[in-house]
């Protein structure tokens, strides 16, 4: 298939996307990024959610947005947006179904089933399993004629708990737009702009984490990983929200007193400007102590051609390639982190260089945002002129 021409049966399908809410995070990014991929096929898309800021931006990409309480997870609520998913689809010829969470994905498989809509799911992370009825619940997302995971992590994650057929997993990664995160892109008074935030003393390297503060996340190992470094001219920026859980942020800031190292610690929260403030990291430090379905975060700062460290763990261990793009240290291992950061601050123009170009190229190459878009695509068009069978 020519990647740059829309897939035939995509020139004027109806296609829905079905997830709760369109408030922020890589699932409701994915929804806008699809949105404006059918659009441009040449496709009509639909977005059902119980609506969020999100909105305008699928909006703007083209889409067309119905508000519907998906963000319930009542048994009874659920039965109620079976019923309208199904006068949806009927009302607007849907042939196709992208469902990306379990409530809506109970509500978009009975509609299918009653209406004869294709059915897809995209299973965007690992759900736990610690109460009763829970791998049921979770199953729902692996009924789709295709099921989309995230990382080969995911897949076999997929596989091992729902003895999903590996035939109908496509692995199709997030992607970056490489116009956007392209360290040659950037205008001097966006850095500028970022580095007043992030009041990094003149003459300091910086080690940029980005993510969420929340201890899973790993803040706290690097902070002692930093705190071991014989060199004393590093910063460590945190970057990210603690969404009002002020209580970590105040542990992180004991820690960093009790280790001598405050004064070398920023925690910035949010930023609205992302490549920027990689444009400002010497090292890109990725820490979770827990597997991640994914790790954008990982490919945005290759992408920026910036030195990365992430656990070996999840779906980050399947983008770094250690001694060519980056290095991978164990969860939570502070001693090899450690270790890892020392090399990469230690290294010369010339070998920076030569890793940034490498961790980009390894993005253009299999990370990109065109790339998931088409990769997608592909799915709906296998679904819609195969000869698939909708789970029961």
């Amino acid at each position: 298939m020519d990647m740059n021409a829309p897939p035939e049966s995509m020139r004027r399908p109806v296609v829905l996307q079905v997830l709760p809410s369109l408030v922020t995070g890589g699932v409701e990014r994915g929804t806008v990024e699809i949105t404006q991929a059918i659009v441009e096929a040449g496709g009509v898309a639909l977005v059902a959610s119980a609506g969020g800021p999100m909105v305008h931006s699928v909006q703007r990409a083209g889409g067309r947005h119905i508000t519907l309480p998906l963000l319930a997870r009542d048994p009874i609520t659920i039965w109620r947006n079976a019923a309208r998913l199904k006068s949806l689809i009927r009302a607007e010829n849907v042939v196709l179904v992208h469902a990306r969470s379990r409530a809506p994905a109970w509500a978009a498989w009975s509609a299918c089933r009653r209406t004869g809509a294709h059915f897809v799911t995209t299973y965007h992370g690992v759900y736990g399993e610690d109460l009763p009825f829970k791998r049921r619940y979770n199953a729902i997302m692996v009924r789709g004629e295709r099921v989309i995971a995230a990382s080969r992590y995911v897949a076999e994650v997929i596989q091992r708990q729902h003895q999903v057929d590996p035939a109908k997993i496509r692995v199709i990664p997030r992607g970056v737009d490489p116009g956007v995160f392209n360290p040659d892109s950037i205008p001097g008074g966006r850095i500028a702009r970022i580095a007043q935030l992030m009041r990094v003393p003149d003459g300091m390297l910086t080690v940029v984490i980005l993510g969420r503060l929340t201890s899973w996340k790993g803040q706290a190992v690097v902070l002692q990983a930093i705190a071991r470094l014989r060199r004393r001219d590093v910063c460590c920026v945190l970057v990210g929200s603690d969404q009002g859980r002020t209580k970590y942020t105040m542990e992180l800031e004991k820690i960093s007193e009790s280790l001598g190292i405050a004064h070398r610690v920023r925690i910035v929260g949010q930023v609205d400007d992302v490549p920027a403030a990689l444009m400002l990291s010497d090292v890109v430090v990725h820490a979770s102590t827990q597997a991640e379905a994914f790790g954008r975060v990982v490919i945005e700062a290759l992408a920026m051609g910036r030195p990365v460290i992430a656990t070996n763990l999840g779906g980050p261990s399947e983008i770094v390639q250690p001694g060519v793009t980056g290095w991978l240290t164990n969860p939570g291992d502070v001693a090899s982190l450690a270790s890892a950061l020392e090399e990469a601050l230690s290294m010369d123009t010339d070998a920076r260089m030569a890793l940034g170009h490498r961790g980009r190229l390894s993005i253009l190459n299999g990370y990109t945002l065109q790339g998931m878009r088409h990769a997608t695509l592909d799915v709906y068009e296998e679904v819609l002129s195969g000869e698939t069978a909708l789970p029961a």
